[in-house]
């Protein structure tokens, strides 16, 4: 019988720490076959858990959990605030980069976290949005990353590859950079955008911002690209050219 290729699979917890009996089910199954398995938990910050400080230890819970308790492979983050439903709000960095930066110095944990910005594909705000929670996840010491759902993840078609680019230039730009360093950068970059939420520009759909042909991006999503990126050098972040 020819071996067949490990299969990937994704479960998600509860808020606040549970799981319900048709997930574990689930993976048990996964597991008796040797697949791959990311478990996902997203911690509310605001909600059950209370403030930063608690729902960041709510946020190490869950991610040990995913290991300890149900087996997972490795696990997606993704603290969430309760006003607004993203991840990139000033809360929900610090849990984030707090947590992440407490279980890497202590294992050899796979963590990952996705991305929620409330600003929608060709803006600016939301291409500072994602850099910002790159640059959170890198110097905190995740592996991986996720996103990038843009325009809070609910808009249909609201979402395209140009952040997901900016994710990744974001994060290899400050790989190795010291925090002091990147606090600073993080408190100018946030700043620059956290008052904006109530009127958040809601963007323009694939369709609108990529030729759908090519899969390419325009000539202006190209533009708000270069602006973003002349934003975020100006801040200190060596985007490569």
């Amino acid at each position: 019988m020819a071996m067949k290729p490990w299969d990937s699979h994704e479960v998600s917890q509860l808020n606040e720490l549970k799981i319900d009996n048709e997930g574990l089910t689930f993976v048990a199954g996964w597991l008796a076959q040797g697949d791959i398995v990311m478990v996902e938990q997203m911690p509310i910050f605001g909600g059950y858990a209370g403030g930063a400080e608690e729902t960041a230890i709510c946020d190490v819970a869950t991610t040990l959990a995913s290991f300890g308790v149900i087996g997972g492979s490795w696990h997606l983050d993704g603290p969430i605030h309760i006003r607004w439903g993203i991840t990139t709000a000033r809360e929900t960095l610090q849990i984030a980069g707090h947590a992440a930066a407490a279980i890497d110095a202590n294992t050899d944990l796979l963590l990952g976290n996705q991305y929620y910005p409330v600003a929608g594909p060709c803006t600016e705000m939301c291409l500072l949005e994602t850099a910002a929670q790159a640059i959170t996840d890198t110097a905190s010491g995740r592996e991986l990353v996720s996103g990038v759902a843009s325009a809070k993840g609910v808009a249909l078609n609201y979402t395209t590859g140009m952040e997901a680019r900016m994710m990744g230039e974001a994060a290899a730009a400050v790989a190795g950079m010291k925090v002091e360093k990147v606090n600073q950068i993080l408190e100018a970059l946030v700043s620059s955008y956290e008052k904006q939420y109530a009127k958040a520009p809601k963007g323009k759909p694939f369709q609108e911002c990529y030729d759908v042909k090519s899969v390419l991006p325009s000539e202006e999503y190209l533009e708000v690209y270069g602006k973003a990126c002349k934003t975020l050098k100006d801040l200190g972040v060596p985007l490569k050219e």
